[in-house]
């Protein structure tokens, strides 16, 4: 605690955490536990195969890659934390940590929400301009689109963690959540945030529905592409390639929008936790699941690279 006037200024927080140590939760620990240890694993071998397949050397391999690396971070700033707090049966963050977690998961949401997009336009031009692709999707472009995707997401980073622990907090320490989420900490404010809370809601429903809404039209025009092909089979692989990237863009997006768009007064704390979930753990698990088994690129590089393996180890 620290004195500040009349006031007495909280100096860290106590998360409430995701479960309690009933049977059931200590069950439903083990499962966040197992997705965990499979994001990790997933996301650590997609980064690996693309990196040592010389045919995944290509843009939209490229941006996959990072969506991994994003995917690792994201998961690897919250669950971990989770986890210790959840065995020692009490979790408390100090300040500085609180504002660090808050940079880091802004920045990666961000990062992941212009990536996406940046990913459907490489498939658009991809299929609707195949013969200009190399030229369009040069490697610089794609460092720039990487970049650019970085650079935003740690403004939006930077701002929401300075401007959120700027407030004074002398009232409650208990965060109704499992880590710091912005929402969350606000509540425990004791200053005015209303004006605050609608910049945020505003910013996250740019930082949506801008990437959003080049993801639509990307793949709308990828539509009307894709149905004036004569081939079958060019019309199958198309669709085959894009499929996945719209499965992972529907569960990133719709929790995204469910959390970050929806007014205030329609927030409880048991549903933002659950919804939380969502993006910060089955996402970055299920990411490498679908690309891998809709994609047969990465299928065949994984049999290469464990036959690879199995080689090494018979010439031992």
């Amino acid at each position: 605690m620290v004195w500040v006037g009349n006031q007495t200024l909280i100096s860290h927080f106590i998360f409430l955490g995701l479960f309690t140590h009933s049977p059931l939760h200590i069950f439903l620990f083990s499962i966040t536990m197992i997705m965990f240890l499979m994001a990790l694993s997933g996301n650590g071998l997609m980064i690996l195969l693309i990196n040592v397949s010389p045919h995944l050397h290509t843009p939209m391999y490229f941006f996959l890659s990072w969506l991994s690396l994003m995917d690792l971070m994201l998961i690897s700033t919250i669950v971990p934390r989770m986890a210790v707090d959840f065995l020692m049966g009490h979790g408390s963050i100090c300040f500085t940590g609180c504002g660090l977690q808050i940079l880091f998961f802004v920045t990666l949401l961000g990062d992941e929400c212009f990536l996406l997009a940046f990913m459907a336009y490489d498939r658009y031009v991809a299929i609707s301009n195949p013969l200009r692709y190399s030229v369009v999707m040069s490697r610089r472009v794609c460092w720039l689109m990487v970049s650019g995707s970085w650079l935003f997401g740690l403004v939006d980073g930077l701002i929401q963690a300075v401007f959120t622990l700027s407030f004074p907090y002398c009232g409650s320490q208990e965060i109704d959540h499992f880590f710091c989420d912005v929402p969350a900490v606000l509540k425990l404010a004791c200053a005015d945030t209303s004006l605050y809370e609608t910049m945020i809601y505003v910013c996250c429903i740019l930082m949506l529905l801008l990437p959003f809404s080049v993801i639509s039209a990307s793949y709308l025009k990828i539509l009307v592409a894709v149905l004036r092909m004569r081939s079958a089979e060019g019309r199958q692989k198309a669709f085959a390639t894009c499929s996945s990237h719209m499965a992972v863009v529907s569960l990133f997006y719709g929790a995204a929008m469910i959390t970050y768009m929806r007014p205030q007064t329609y927030h409880s704390s048991k549903q933002d936790k659950v919804v939380s979930v969502f993006y910060t753990m089955i996402t970055p698990m299920l990411n490498p699941l679908i690309y891998s088994l809709r994609n047969k690129e990465v299928a065949r590089a994984l049999k290469k690279l464990l036959w690879r393996c199995l080689c090494s180890r018979e010439q031992d």
